[in-house]
């Protein structure tokens, strides 16, 4: 499936813009489960005034969608209409700033940002060894593994909303809760600073090691997978509930729930976005049966079904 081609037309609207535009980008060559359609038009902005430049003269019925690696989203077979926007170089700075402090841009790697606190000797961010995604979709998450969130080291951030407004944000506007912000979902994170304790770089480096140990034991990380799929429900983990559902190991077409952990689903056989759908709610209807507990999905799902057929909802119950 096409769309029709707009970049021209949003060229002549935005002169001065500098960033790259693509249209009927192929988003399964940028995401993790390698599946799903094209984004109308790709664009990678130059810098944060580009993109604000950009969403300022954007027309206002215009889709606009934001993502970072690829890691916790899962694109639809028939792709995703409007502007897709994937940061590029110019959020990728990160420096250790006085008082124990890692300022970040937001397309950097979680693992690269406890990388470099651990090498300034910055404690309190080796978890982010163990989140496979970049800071802006931490921020949005509130990610968070082994015991700690996102929440818990954030001391501040900057984001661009739809109508290209900058905004410097407290943690307190961020308004954290489990695998959540109250940040409007159109805002764009560019930036994150980050406030850590002395540490010693190797013994950061040593738990660093331990949190990329478990998750190669524990996880599918070699595999074409979105990291978690379903958030853990109050009181619960969301892989015992998928376990005594009898769900190890299930299958649709080329998507299956991962063995090793069945919280996690993989395209191990060129599986469509549909199949990868239409198993994770096959999961959640199983689970609802087995337990009464309906699981919420945490892998991002983005764009529309092809034509004539279903996103997979309808299995949800």
């Amino acid at each position: 499936m096409t769309f029709p081609d707009i970049s021209a037309e949003l060229r002549e609207r935005m002169p001065d813009l500098k960033g790259r535009l693509i249209a009927n980008a192929a988003m399964a060559d940028i995401t993790w489960f390698r599946a799903g359609g094209p984004a109308q038009i790709l664009f990678t902005p130059q810098d944060e005034a580009d993109l604000a430049y950009f969403l300022k003269q954007a027309p206002a019925d215009l889709p606009v969608f934001v993502i970072g690696l690829g890691s916790n989203l899962l694109v639809r077979d028939g792709g995703v209409r409007g502007v897709v926007i994937r940061l590029g170089r110019g959020f990728g700075e990160t420096v250790a700033e006085p008082g124990h402090r890692i300022r970040t841009g937001t397309v950097v790697p979680d693992a690269k940002v406890a990388r470099a606190a651990a090498d300034a000797g910055i404690a309190g961010l080796a978890f982010y060894r163990g989140i496979p995604g970049s800071i802006g979709g931490a921020l949005r998450m509130n990610a968070g593994a082994h015991g700690r969130e996102t929440k818990d080291c954030l001391i501040g951030a900057r984001a661009v909303d739809r109508a290209g407004n900058i905004h410097v944000l407290s943690l307190a506007d961020m308004k954290f809760t489990y695998r959540h912000c109250g940040i409007p979902a159109d805002w764009i994170f560019t930036e994150a600073t980050y406030q850590g304790t002395p540490g010693e770089t190797a013994e950061i480096l040593k738990q660093m090691q331990e949190v990329a140990d478990y998750r190669e034991a524990n996880q599918p990380i070699k595999e074409r997978t979105g990291g978690s799929t379903f958030k853990n429900p109050p009181g619960h983990s969301s892989w015992k509930l998928i376990d005594t559902a009898g769900c190890r190991g299930l299958r649709i077409g080329g998507a299956k729930v991962s063995e090793m952990h069945c919280n996690f689903l993989i395209n191990d056989q060129g599986a469509s976005g549909a199949d990868i759908e239409r198993l994770g709610e096959m999961v959640r209807a199983r689970v609802k049966a087995h337990s009464g507990i309906m699981l919420e999905w945490e892998i991002i799902r983005l764009g529309e079904p092809l034509p004539g057929a279903s996103s997979g909802e309808a299995l949800a119950g």
